[in-house]
């Protein structure tokens, strides 16, 4: 008796792994906003100007200085910087492009959420045709930074509430990456701020200029040398200066910003104690 015996083979195909996505370089990098986007709080040695987030975020990303731009400048709305730094920064055709700012619309009288809205998204629609990514910055409660009377900070935090509920809906809209400063490690650490408390000290800067790189790297971007978090190379201000900030420029600021945010402030102290008011009746 003849058994055969027939043996099955099977060819096993191994299934090739996903290669990952190839990281961009990029090359030209732009910085736009206000006195933060210039770099303010962190000033260089033998005054030398300012750093500031801008060329630690082009350091990170291997920008060279030719690719580097930052038609910034103090003061600056979101209104400027569709108007007045806009043009140059599409001009440049950068790879990245960093919004700072916001903060100086909160202050005005004339604060508009809608206007906002409409120039951010101006701001990033203009800069996508040119195929830059946008980063935005949505912000922090600068009102647990820079101590204010209660009835003040309680109209500022709800002005950057309105502010950056304009920023989230158009960010969605957009789908754009956007930095959230209330969610930095180390926001309300008064180490990250300078001595006006209104802007980044050197730490504050890398701080951002590593959130920014994280959100950067996450869009498809190398970053052949990520931010230190160790300062070096700035100034660390003196008593001093902080004595000199708050006499030649922090007193004078208040008072220029004051008249034009205290009257909101005003309406926001009667709707509260009309609310107050009518719950105990």
């Amino acid at each position: 008796m003849v058994i055969t015996v027939t043996v099955m083979s099977f060819e096993v195909t191994e299934t090739p792994e996903p290669s990952a996505p190839k990281l961009r370089q990029a090359r030209r990098l732009v910085v736009l906003g206000d006195s933060t986007a210039v770099g303010l709080g962190d000033p260089l040695p033998n005054r030398g100007g300012w750093r500031g987030v801008g060329p630690l975020v082009a350091a990170a990303l291997g920008v060279e200085p030719d690719g580097y731009l930052n038609p910034s400048f103090t003061g600056a709305r979101m209104r400027c910087v569709r108007t007045e730094q806009l043009p140059a920064a599409v001009a440049h055709r950068p790879d990245v492009a960093l919004l700072i700012v916001g903060m100086n619309d909160t202050l005005r009288s004339n604060f508009n959420a809608e206007q906002i809205a409409a120039d951010l998204t101006a701001i990033i629609r203009e800069l996508a045709a040119v195929g830059t990514t946008v980063v935005p910055v949505r912000f922090h409660d600068h009102g647990k930074v820079f101590r204010l009377p209660a009835s003040l900070r309680r109209a500022l935090t709800s002005r950057i509430g309105e502010l950056n509920a304009a920023i989230d809906a158009v960010v969605a809209n957009e789908g754009v990456p956007c930095l959230n400063l209330d969610r930095l490690p180390g926001a309300y650490d008064m180490s990250v701020w300078s001595v006006d408390r209104l802007h980044p000290s050197e730490l504050g800067h890398r701080l951002l200029a590593d959130g920014f790189t994280g959100l950067i790297a996450e869009a498809g971007f190398k970053i052949p040398a990520p931010v230190s978090l160790t300062c070096s190379g700035g100034v660390d201000p003196s008593t001093a200066d902080h004595v000199g900030w708050l006499v030649l420029k922090g007193i004078p600021w208040l008072w220029r910003r004051g008249r034009d945010f205290v009257p909101y402030a005003a309406v926001i102290m009667w709707r509260s104690w009309r609310a107050r008011e009518s719950r105990r009746g």
